[in-house]
């Protein structure tokens, strides 16, 4: 006996002193399965990267919300007093069944497989995320055992319809893992998804089997990575604009579509771009199986707008004489004939400058012939037409400029049988904005790593080669006014309270996609492409309206103007462009005033027409807005800054723009209240302030101002030939 319990005690010490030295027993590490017992990793979310306005105001984000989660393993009840499992099944899924989007059977059925699988926990899938904080108290209050929440991001697009089909929208999808991440799935979301999408981060602790940290237990974090901010060159102010007329227009016309871009004239820069029918990218009620962005993925026929380029073309080859006369009416092409939109009745013998103020399709067909065809096709893709303008956006179409058969070449004259791209229109309207040099439209602004504040791409306006002249760019705009103010204009409903404006209408056939058109004046593409002020352009407006429900009272161009109008004024008052005696506004370079006197730039500046914000009442100018070298109107308003003590100014009336360079230069913190200009301030003019004075400004909307009666009767065109050859 002695013999045999003294030899299973060596065997015992053995082993022991086996395991002591290798720390491994039956070939695996003791120490690495002491690890994965204790071991726990705990994900830390990264926040999808923010979308942005030109301003830093907020267009997408991420925001807090809460995943429910139901805990069914019966021994993390063991030692409490309360239970911390779910105890009845049924009961809690009837219960649940009335606060989340999931029927009790399948809640139920969710809880019994927990409990069967002997699962710690278990989810809710879609039902059970993105719960509002309000939600995950309504269902915290019942006090259902198991039933815990755990804090989540859900994607928040705070404006709501706002450039919904550029912006897209954000979906949670479940991960292998079960875990689930937001995936772009349309527009900038979309397209951006992988430079939006964060790198999470992780927590590394060692617990007891219940969770609980052990004593003296290390914890190891590695932050999460946001995903990269987009700043925009939208303008949330001018897009809410451009949003509110549209909803009028539809809700009072009924179109079967709406398009409109609003672009900087000097940069290409695109501040607003909107379509109908939209959506809600927050509950994306309204989408329809339409996702492609129109002004960009969708092309149409032009109609009337055309004919700016083809005036351009005839001035530029110097063969425009504006008091030289032509019969209206009809034109032969061979066998076909081109009329003009009074069923070709015409005006009898009128000049060409009328010709272009009543639309007439005759007089694009005589300046055609000498212009030359192959010279005015030339002048066409100069002007960016049959080909991408390469805006930084993906699936942008060409359009196609046909020239196969002289009748096509007529045709486009005034824009029927080519089509065209919103986006290519306001790119080649540029080009008579700026004296013959077109820009390149673009809507990035700059990319930012939010980690670290490292600007990953920056871009800048790109000039494009210029398809005409200064001086051939600066008749074509006065010839454009003309159609507003001219007792022949066709464009007379699109003058504006206050300001100038100039542009051209366009009511065009739509296609039915057999060679045949639809007609009828609830049928038409009505659209208008414009400009303002004429003097120093600072907007160009593209609205397009697809068959309108007019009454026979009203006329095609009645809801374009509409939108174009209340967007236009709107937007340049808030870009502090001064309506008042505009015609006498010239643009004045602004001077390096930095190092200078504050007292005396003060009165050089005041002395050349211009409005100036002091911020600071000492010494000389450490930093201005706008930079030197910039182009500001006479009127415009500068930002000085110098040292001292700040006097808070009278801030009624300012624009929001004013108000964020006010509040970026002085380092105030200004909180902005609403939209529009400055109603209230909660502290009066004069007041002295420093960085910790709470300043709360409220805004508010400004009100539409009324459009024009206009009683005289007034003329459209419609662009009309007989059958053109196919293909």
């Amino acid at each position: 006996m002695f013999l045999l319990y003294g030899g299973l005690f060596f065997v015992l010490l053995s082993r022991f002193v086996f395991i002591q030295v290798t720390g491994t027993a039956e070939g695996q590490s003791l120490a690495t399965k002491a690890e994965s017992k204790y071991n726990r990793v705990q994900e830390i979310p990264a926040s999808r990267g923010e979308i942005l306005d030109r301003n830093g105001e907020v267009i997408a984000e991420d925001t807090l919300s809460y995943k429910m989660i139901a805990v069914t393993r019966e021994d993390v009840s063991n030692n409490s007093s309360i239970p911390r499992h779910v105890v009845d099944p049924g009961d809690t899924a009837n219960i649940l069944a009335e606060y989340i989007d999931l029927p009790q059977e399948e809640i139920l059925e969710i809880l019994n497989n927990g409990i069967e699988k002997d699962k710690y926990q278990v989810e809710f899938g879609k039902a059970g995320r993105d719960l509002s904080h309000q939600k995950m108290l309504e269902i915290k209050s019942l006090e259902l055992p198991g039933i815990m929440f755990i804090q989540d991001l859900k994607r928040l697009y705070p404006n709501g319809t706002f450039a919904s089909h550029l912006i897209g929208f954000a979906l949670k999808k479940e991960t292998e893992d079960g875990k689930s991440k937001a995936v772009g799935k349309m527009g900038l979301e979309y397209i951006y998804d992988k430079a939006l999408t964060g790198t999470p981060g992780k927590v590394e602790y060692q617990s007891d089997t219940k969770g609980f940290l052990l004593p003296k237990a290390d914890k190891m974090v590695t932050d999460a990575q946001d995903g990269y901010n987009i700043h925009l060159t939208l303008d949330k102010t001018i897009e809410n604009f451009l949003e509110d007329a549209m909803n009028k227009a539809e809700e009072k016309y009924k179109p079967e579509k709406m398009t409109a871009v609003v672009a900087n004239a000097k940069t290409g820069e695109i501040l607003a771009m909107s379509q109908r029918p939209t959506f809600e990218p927050n509950t994306r009620e309204g989408l329809s199986t339409n996702w492609l962005n129109e002004a960009i993925e969708q092309t149409i026929e032009p109609g009337s707008t055309m004919k700016i380029f083809t005036l351009a073309s005839a001035i530029e080859e110097g063969v425009w004489n504006p008091n030289e006369k032509f019969k209206s009416g009809t034109y032969k092409v061979f066998d076909r004939t081109i009329r003009d939109h009074n069923n070709g009745l015409g005006w009898g013998p009128i000049s060409y400058l009328e010709g272009f103020q009543r639309s007439s399709n005759v007089s694009m067909a005589f300046l055609l012939n000498k212009i030359g065809d192959e010279t005015f096709i030339e002048y066409i893709r100069r002007f960016g037409f049959g080909q991408p303008t390469g805006i930084d956006l993906p699936n942008e179409a060409a359009g196609i400029v046909n020239d196969k058969y002289p009748i096509n070449r007529v045709t486009t004259t005034y824009g029927q049988g080519v089509t065209v791209t919103p986006i290519q229109m306001v790119q080649a309207m540029t080009a008579i904005a700026n004296e013959g040099t077109m820009m390149q439209p673009f809507v990035i602004d700059k990319i930012v790593n939010p980690n670290t504040g490292e600007i990953i791409e920056d871009n800048e306006p790109v000039e494009k080669k210029s398809p005409i002249s200064a001086s051939t760019a600066n008749q074509v705009k006065d010839i454009l006014e003309s159609t507003v103010t001219s007792d022949h204009g066709t464009a007379q409903r699109f003058k504006l309270e206050g300001y100038t404006s100039a542009g051209k209408t366009g009511t065009a056939q739509i296609p039915k996609g057999d060679g045949s058109y639809l007609w009828g004046r609830q049928l038409f593409l009505y659209s208008f492409l414009g400009m303002a002020p004429v003097e120093d352009p600072q907007l160009i407006v593209y609205v397009a309206v697809h068959k309108p429900k007019i009454k026979d009272t009203e006329v095609g161009s009645q809801p374009v103007a509409e939108i174009f109008n209340s967007v236009t004024e709107s937007s340049l008052k808030y870009l502090n462009i001064e309506p008042e005696n505009l015609e006498l506004s010239k643009p004045i370079t602004m001077p390096d005033l930095v190092g200078k006197n504050l007292v005396d730039i003060q009165m050089d500046l005041e002395a050349q027409g211009l409005k100036t914000v002091i911020i600071g009442q000492a010494d000389k100018v450490v930093e201005q807005y706008p930079k030197a070298g910039t182009s500001v109107i006479s009127k415009g308003t500068v930002f000085v800054k110098g040292s001292g003590e700040i006097q808070l100014p009278n801030f009624n009336g300012w624009s929001k723009r004013n108000l964020m360079i006010y509040k970026s230069l002085s380092g105030l913190p200004i909180e902005i209240i609403g939209d529009g200009y400055v109603s209230k301030q909660s502290l009066t003019a004069g007041s002295i302030v420093t960085s910790e004075t709470p300043i709360v400004v409220q805004l508010s909307t400004p009100q539409e101002v009324a459009d024009p009666v206009v009683e005289k009767e007034e003329t459209e065109e419609v662009e009309e030939t007989e059958q053109l050859p196919q293909d």
